[in-house]
């Protein structure tokens, strides 16, 4: 059955009773549009596409209707080019080479003298042009723009904001008319205007000198929108036109941002706005939420900046979560602009903590760790403690790490610091890194007026709940070091000691390894704890013959960690005097800046400056071309990090008081595997008074990016001998070594660099490593960039025991007509004895 008109088909579809005979009701109606087509009937064209475009909507093929669209377009009848355009804009995209043939009705049509006709080619060109369509009819949209007609002034505006987005070379062609629309005062066209004036801006930059002058034009422009009274056509809930308002509103801002005049012409409006739009509504937060980024990145003045965040907090009221989300995500972002505006707010966001939407939980956790400075750090810590008693499991982490570098940072005293560890060590004992458990450890051995506190507390602990793992680690640690203090001086109480013996100590240490909780670490920690407990003076000879047993029993543990450990401490207990000289108490590590001053999302915790020194690097995170101390960062900070760590080595000429964050355990085989070694522990950088000492034994590699300052090189007292290094990929490397008998085991060595082909070596990164018993120190290459015929330099100075060979492990990176070279040599060709004495 043929179906005339598409009311009918609609209406035998609709009729279907299964989804098969609605198929086959479209396959037999399709071809018979087809046959009408290839008869040429003119009549039933109108009625055929029109029920080929419903047959398309339904998701039936219906390409083979695009010719009798475009036919449809060049009949003189508007019911049949509205429905041919309509016909275009679904069947084609700007990917059809039919669409060629579709740019001359388009150009015909868009100087037809129908106004309506001229706004179905517009239509039709703004959501289907491609580039070359929008070369082609670029003037004629460029000619529209200044028609006198409004529909085709706002029409022909959205259709020159695609020629943009495809041909942004084209922008220049309608700045003039741009200006131009600026000033209608047409609320329709003035919104196409303003969106293709801020598209235009963002496309090019250059632009955005050319619209600043623009900036008193659009304040009056918005200025009589707030001051308008009721006026049904643009009113949506009290407010005029509250969509031309927000796009006036992201237009200032752009043109506002670094600019002091343009920002000082708007900020009274800016105010105007902020204050008298209606908040009770969801249309007002939307202008004012506008008004507030506005006002945030533009040059505006203090009072306005202060008035911006009050909205914000206004925001954090509102009974919406979205508009919470989006007031503390703001927040988030301009705390570092005005901490003391933000600090108002601080009560209703730690309510947030408490909100039962996790997003809102999660961003008012990021900002309460913005907040922390010297004046609120005990009520913000406390607030984050008790959110931390009941936070879920994924928010622990961050949060023991930030209350820790906090407290690190900002504790009024260090009773308060050791009691905020306790604290979290108590509540997320099993989501404390690494990092946080050391810098602890350290606290307590720097602090001894509080170690008996500390260790009475850890102990009472331990023995309430043994389940949480860094507790358990920290308590062990603390009882193995300081068991005679706490044996001697008794449990510490607030009124007065309670006494405690040997056994009672031994008892709780050996009930961590019966414990379910306890892992493969944790019974480390006691097989050592208990060791240096027996060695104390305090404990008497029956608990040292039943820590000997237990150290007997693990010597046949099948995990090999434990077996080790327990085989060389129970050959201790034969030793005698030896014995207490090898488990006499740890002299205090060496204090060290903890390397975690970001979690999350990245976010710094504190808001000002410590007066003790920043250990978070929150207020002085240098940019990317400043390295952390303060010196000029270069590209070899990325690849040491991928040789050494996770964080480039430290100078060695840094004032040990002030160390370097200690790099991160990782992944480098590659490199000790040439001396031997297997582990990287940490590197203690040294203080340059004592780069003429032995390397500690903690020091597996003295590692220094070529940014690191170095000591001039000594006169050579002979004649100097350059050895080839590296020659490969038309680039040679060739180090010289120098030397001074009156300074033994110190080492110059300067490295030349010859581009050896025609082309120039760009980039070159050089770096070296060298075994843990030297030390090395490098001075920037005169130029990284090597030309053939030149040579540049970079010198070195190794620090080795005397005697000993010079061995170093060279990385290599540079571009060499346009390829990228990264290589790795082993070195060892110096001469024996370089270093003085005999090798």
């Amino acid at each position: 059955m043929v179906y005339h008109n598409l009311k009918a088909l609609i209406k035998g579809i609709r009729a279907c009773k299964t989804v098969a005979d609605e198929r086959a009701l479209i396959q037999q109606e399709s071809a018979a549009i087809r046959a009408s087509f290839r008869e040429e009937d003119s009549f039933q064209r109108h009625n055929n596409v029109a029920k080929l475009l419903y047959i398309h909507m339904l998701g039936s093929p219906a390409h083979f209707g695009q010719i009798e669209c475009l036919k449809l377009v060049a009949s003189p009848r508007f019911s049949d080019k509205r429905l041919g355009y309509l016909g275009i804009m679904l069947l084609l995209d700007e990917n059809q080479e039919v669409l060629t043939l579709v740019t001359n009705s388009l150009k015909n049509d868009m100087n037809h003298s129908n106004m309506y006709a001229v706004g179905l080619a517009l239509c039709t060109f703004a959501n289907i042009a491609s580039e070359e369509m929008s070369r082609d009819l670029a003037n004629e949209v460029e000619k529209l723009l200044g028609s006198s007609n409004t529909y085709i002034r706002k029409k022909a505006a959205l259709c020159a904001l695609r020629v943009i987005k495809k041909v942004p070379e084209l922008t220049d062609h309608f700045t003039a008319k741009a200006k131009n629309l600026l000033t209608d005062r047409n609320h329709g066209v003035l919104l196409s205007a303003i969106t293709l004036v801020t598209e235009m801006c963002q496309i090019e930059p250059m632009i955005l000198d050319e619209f600043r002058n623009a900036v008193p034009l659009l304040v009056r422009n918005l200025k009589s929108l707030v001051t308008t009274g009721y006026s049904p056509e643009h009113d949506v809930s009290g407010i005029t036109d509250p969509f031309l308002q927000v796009k006036i509103l992201r237009l200032l801002r752009m043109v506002g941002r670094n600019d002091v005049q343009a920002s000082e012409a708007m900020n009274d409006i800016l105010a105007q706005v902020a204050t008298n739009t209606d908040g009770t509504k969801n249309v007002g937060n939307s202008i004012l939420y506008e008004t507030v980024l506005t006002v945030l990145e533009i040059e505006a003045d203090s009072g306005l900046r202060v008035m911006a965040i009050n909205i914000l907090g206004k925001f954090l009221s509102n009974r919406d979560n979205n508009i919470r989300y989006v007031a503390l995500n703001t927040l988030n972002k301009v705390v570092s602009m005005d901490t003391n505006a933000v600090q108002r707010h601080r009560n209703i966001i730690l309510d947030c903590l408490r909100d039962g939407d996790i997003s809102i939980r999660r961003r008012a956790l990021e900002l309460s760790y913005a907040l922390i400075n010297e004046q609120n750090v005990r009520i913000l810590i406390r607030e984050l403690l008790a959110f931390l008693e009941v936070a879920d499991d994924e928010f622990k982490l961050g949060m023991t790490t930030q209350i820790s570098l906090a407290a690190e940072r900002f504790a009024p005293n260090k009773r308060w610091h050791i009691d905020t560890f306790l604290r979290v060590l108590k509540l997320a004992g099993n989501f404390v890194r690494e990092e946080i458990l050391s810098s602890f450890i350290r606290l307590v051995a720097h602090t001894p007026e509080l170690q008996p506190y500390t260790a009475s507390k850890l102990y009472v602990a331990l023995k309430a709940d043994i389940s949480q793992e860094s507790l358990t680690l920290a308590a062990t640690w603390i009882l193995g070091e300081y068991s005679d203090i706490l044996i001697e001086g008794g449990l510490v109480d607030e009124d007065e000691p309670k006494p405690i013996t040997d056994k009672e100590v031994v008892d709780l240490s050996l009930s961590v390894l019966d414990s379910p909780y306890a892992n493969y670490l944790s019974r480390q920690f006691v097989l050592a704890a208990i060791t240096k407990i027996s060695s104390r003076t305090t404990t008497s000879t029956t608990e040292q013959e039943r820590i000997a047993e237990v150290l007997l029993k693990y010597t046949t543990s099948p995990e090999l960690e434990l077996q080790q450990r327990a085989v060389e401490f129970a050959s201790l207990f034969s030793l005698g005097e030896l014995r207490e000289g090898v488990l006499e108490r740890m002299p205090p590590p060496e204090l060290r800046q903890t390397v975690l001053g970001v979690v999350s999302e990245n976010k710094p915790v504190g808001s000002t400056k410590s007066k003790d020194g920043d250990l978070l690097g929150s207020e002085d995170i240098p940019t990317s071309g400043t390295a952390g101390n303060g010196e000029t960062a270069t590209p070899n900070d990325d690849l040491l990090a991928q040789i050494f760590g996770s964080s480039p080595a430290a100078p060695t000429s840094a004032p040990a008081p002030q160390a370097q964050a200690q790099p991160a355990r990782s992944a480098v085989d590659d490199i000790l595997g040439l001396f031997g070694s297997t582990s990287l522990p940490p590197t203690a950088p040294q203080s340059t008074a004592s780069l003429t000492a032995a390397a500690p034994p903690s020091s597996a590699f003295a590692a220094i990016s070529s940014a690191a300052p170095a000591p001039a090189p000594t006169p050579a007292a002979s004649r100097l001998q350059s050895y080839t290094a590296y020659d490969k990929n038309e680039l040679r490397i060739t180090l010289t070594p120098q030397t001074s008998p009156s300074k033994p085991g110190v080492v110059m060595i300067r490295a030349q660099f010859q581009a050896t082909g025609s082309l120039p070596a760009i980039g070159v990164n050089f770096q070296a490593a060298v075994p843990k018993s030297q030390q090395l120190q490098m001075l920037p290459m005169t130029n990284g960039d090597v030309h053939p015929g030149a040579t540049e330099t970079q010198q070195m100075r190794v620090l080795a025991p005397v005697g000993s060979n010079v061995r170093l492990r060279l990385r290599i990176s540079f571009t060499v007509g346009g390829q990228a070279v990264q290589d790795q040599v082993d070195f060892a060709g110096f001469p024996p004895g370089l270093t003085g004495g005999t090798s």
